[in-house]
């Protein structure tokens, strides 16, 4: 069972999350809880609590070639023996056809995450060995520290790197060829792949390298499987490394692919995420947990000009999107005390903005950014007035009022797919075989929830960007009264969306007759933004609705069991996948919008915060310490998708550190 120390320093040390032996010496239950852990330039390691690698994108180097993107899997795993007093025990696990061999998960005494991943073996009654992992700040180097806590005796230790070299959305198969030339040359042992990639250097001073190329053939992993995807590859190493350790000495393995590898130890990682907690100013376990799986969604990229700080959307393989980092902001930057990172990331897109849009996404390989969204513009706008209303920075808002102002021009006038307000005062688009909206799944030319038309989060989102513009006019002088009327024309129209039968509101309009009257949670954002077009009674009947449709433990339904077209499971591969994402499948981010909109209608924050209890167990049972992207819209909720999402992190943090306010009661929605 997972356990949480108690009551936590809020300027020390966060609540420990401890994971024990009866869920490590269970291999089901411990291959699906993994670790991860970045490097603020795009690049991770990552890999299961079982030490097997259940997904293709797993391995202990997962460097950013290109920061952020370009992500390659360069250093698999490190194959661990120890040795004691004649007998030898594998620490590692691996997924073979039809066999899990070895078996280390079986010697697995606890697994804790602060201040890095933490596996400590016992391999035999008085021996206790320690395996941490962490990552560098800044750079693509990984650093695995091991520690012999207690022996009778010394001991030997020795590992086996094991090497893939390909990009992580890809499996390396051995009749590719040989790509691998090798050196050694005390203490590293440098692999170099393919001619104009960086070496992987292993540096393992204290320790012996034995040459000795092998192939491990026809690893498992299982979660790809499971996605319906290639899951079998193999894996190449040069031969082994192999050291002694007494009781309380260390051995410290590095793989990286720079030139020089930066140093940074253990106490002073934790005295890094000690700083982070102390600026979001949050005091309980669970905020300080969000606190430090916020940290690792934001990265910064100096050697940029155009993008120096951004947010990766997901990992294991998500890179940065518009959409999500314009949702993310609040939460990541702002309800954690980092101002300075929201501004930077707030010019840095500014530069991007093309006909009045934001990019959707930066593509993994240098070709040009991709337009097709008509909500993370508006986004963009709402994070803006969030960073002024936490900030008070007018000085550094103003520069972006010509951005701002072409954004509402362009959309005003038309741009891409067809997005263009109406004379209605609300906003349409859709293209044939674009999908535009959060609610984004396409499997090839199958758009499956296209959403053309008049969609009631982006008229919400407009309708909230024109008060905000309205608002920002009046307090830099500009007498500007265009905005104010546009509005409240815009929430005029809005009434259209409400639904005779008392269910909220539809959810798209298409035309002056056509409506889709899905359930979906789309509505909420109607009530939760800043500034709401509904009057009390509708945004209740609203809350009201989402709550009996939507409302499960983990965050909200895309659509109401009740509906035909509802898919309790999002599994299988990635037809049947896509065909579930927003058509059922159950979202943590909106628990956000849905607390502020129940805060607004209902005032009760005992109940907001029992709306998260479920979430904060959760931190234990999929990607440690962090919050899944998805989970089924079917009892018993399996998470899945992304094991750490950025905005399911962001709007969790960000309304619990709202519950944590001395007034949570107030009238409006603080970020």
């Amino acid at each position: 069972m997972a356990k949480s120390s108690k009551s936590p320093d809020p300027l020390g040390d966060p609540a420990q999350i401890e994971i024990g032996p009866e869920v490590l010496g269970d291999y089901e239950a411990a291959s699906r809880r993994e670790w991860l852990v970045t490097n603020g330039i795009g690049g991770y390691a990552s890999g299961s609590l079982a030490g097997s690698n259940t997904r293709r994108y797993h391995g202990l180097l997962v460097a950013a070639l290109t920061p952020p993107t370009g992500r390659v899997v360069t250093l698999s795993k490190l194959e661990e023996t120890l040795s004691v007093g004649g007998e030898s025990f594998a620490l590692s696990t691996n997924q073979y056809p039809g066999t899990i061999w070895p078996q280390g998960y079986r010697l697995l005494a606890a697994f804790r995450r602060f201040p890095a991943p933490t596996f400590v073996y016992r391999p035999r009654e008085g021996v206790e060995l320690e395996k941490a992992i962490w990552m560098i700040p800044g750079r693509n180097t990984t650093v695995v520290r091991y520690t012999l806590r207690a022996a009778p005796w010394p001991v030997a230790i020795s590992f086996v790197p094991l090497v893939a070299w390909i990009d992580y959305h890809a499996q390396f198969h051995r009749r590719e060829g040989f790509p691998f030339a090798w050196s050694w040359q005390e203490p590293e042992c440098c692999l170099v792949a393919y001619q104009g990639t960086p070496p992987l250097r292993i540096v393992a001073p204290r320790a012996r390298f034995i040459a000795g190329a092998a192939w491990y053939d026809n690893v498992e992993h299982l979660r790809e499987l499971e996605r319906g995807l290639d899951f079998r590859g193999d894996l190449y190493a040069p031969g082994s490394f192999e050291a002694r350790l007494s009781p309380g000495e260390s051995l410290t393995v590095t793989a990286t692919i720079e030139t020089t590898a930066a140093p940074l130890t253990e106490a002073e990682l934790a005295e890094r995420q000690r700083r982070l907690i102390a600026l979001a100013g949050l005091s309980d376990p669970f905020g300080q947990q969000l606190v430090l799986a916020a940290d690792q969604f934001v990265v910064h990229v100096p050697e940029t000009p155009a993008i120096r700080s951004t947010i990766i959307a997901g990992y294991p393989w998500f890179t940065d999107w518009g959409r999500d980092t314009m949702i993310s902001l609040p939460g990541l930057c702002l309800a954690t005390g980092r101002p300075e990172v929201a501004r930077d990331i707030l010019a840095a897109f500014a530069g991007f903005v093309s006909r009045g849009m934001l990019p959707n996404r930066f593509p993994d390989v240098g070709s040009e950014p991709e337009y097709n969204t008509v909500d993370a513009t508006l986004w963009y706008v709402h994070a803006v007035y969030r960073y002024l209303e936490v900030t008070g920075d007018a000085v550094f808002v103003r520069t972006l009022m010509p951005t701002l102002d072409a954004i509402i021009e362009h959309h005003l006038a038309g741009t891409r797919y067809h997005i263009k307000g109406d004379a209605d005062g609300l906003l349409a688009s859709g293209a044939d075989g674009v999908q535009l909206t959060w609610m984004d799944a396409k499997v090839g030319d199958y758009v499956v929830t296209p959403r053309r038309g008049k969609a009631v989060e982006i008229c919400a989102l407009w309708y909230n960007a024109r008060c905000i513009m309205a608002e920002l006019a009046e307090r830099f002088g500009q007498r500007d009264i265009s905005h104010g009327r546009a509005a409240a024309q815009t929430r005029a129209s809005f009434a259209q969306f409400i639904r005779p039968d008392g269910h909220g509101l539809f959810d798209v309009i298409e035309g002056s007759t056509e409506t889709d009257d899905s359930i979906r949670p789309n509505q909420i954002f109607a009530v939760s933004l800043p500034f709401s077009p509904l009057d009390d009674e509708v945004a209740r009947r609203v809350v009201d609705t989402v709550a009996r449709h939507l409302l499960t433990p983990y965050g909200l339904r895309t659509l109401s069991p009740k509906d035909p077209h509802y898919r309790g499971r999002c599994e299988g591969d990635a037809w049947q996948r896509d065909c579930a994402y927003h058509q059922g499948t159950v979202w943590p981010w909106l628990l956000g919008p849905f607390i502020d909109a129940h805060l607004r209608v209902y005032r009760d924050p005992k109940a907001a915060r029992e709306l998260l209890t479920p979430l904060r167990e959760h931190l234990r049972q999929a990607g440690i310490g962090t919050i899944s992207e998805i989970f089924n819209g079917a009892a018993p909720f399996a998470p899945g998708g992304c094991i750490a999402q950025a905005w399911s992190v962001a709007e969790i943090l960000r309304v619990w550190k709202r519950l944590a306010l001395p007034d949570p009661q107030d009238n409006g929605n603080d970020g």
